[in-house]
């Protein structure tokens, strides 16, 4: 029997710092803002997009286009199955499958978005999502992001927009 050799864990304390910071600085002000205003900014599949945009930002998942784009096209999609054919029990697979085709088709693939569907269906939600959570959260998000990784990185943010 073959004897996997995995490499021992290492924990580089000022990554993990930094990105957590840049993760809780994100959730925060959209916590806030979600006070403040009352529209609703907080989804779960932002503190996904916040991860992978403070911890891997290099990643093309991470950058604007993919980030922006994905969100806008996975919502789309679930909004449209959503109001089109309803909530049958096979109507948010469907709607999270073409999503991810769209996505992937359009080269604007961002795993967190492929939530989208699911959160528009499991919230009954109306077309106004794409504005409120989905458009304002990702612009409070990405604006974070390109201040944090201004003062904390060398190499630049984003890679690319388009």
């Amino acid at each position: 029997m073959q004897r996997h050799h995995y490499r021992p864990l290492t924990i580089h304390w000022k990554r993990v710092l930094t990105v957590s910071l840049g993760v809780t600085l994100s959730i925060g002000l959209l916590s806030a803002l979600t006070d403040l205003t009352h529209h609703f900014l907080l989804v779960a599949s932002l503190a996904a997009s916040s991860l992978l945009i403070f911890g891997f930002p290099d990643s093309a998942f991470s950058q604007p286009r993919n980030f922006l784009g994905g969100n806008f096209i996975s919502a789309f999609i679930g909004l449209a199955l959503f109001h089109l054919i309803g909530a049958p029990w096979w109507g948010v697979a469907v709607a999270t499958g073409l999503a991810t085709a769209a996505m992937m088709m359009s080269d604007t693939l961002h795993p967190p978005a492929a939530a989208n569907p699911l959160i528009i269906y499991t919230l009954h939600s109306g077309w106004s999502f794409l504005v409120f959570p989905n458009l304002g959260g990702e612009i409070v998000v990405l604006g974070v992001a390109l201040l944090y990784h201004r003062f904390t990185r060398k190499e630049r943010y984003p890679h690319y927009w388009i």
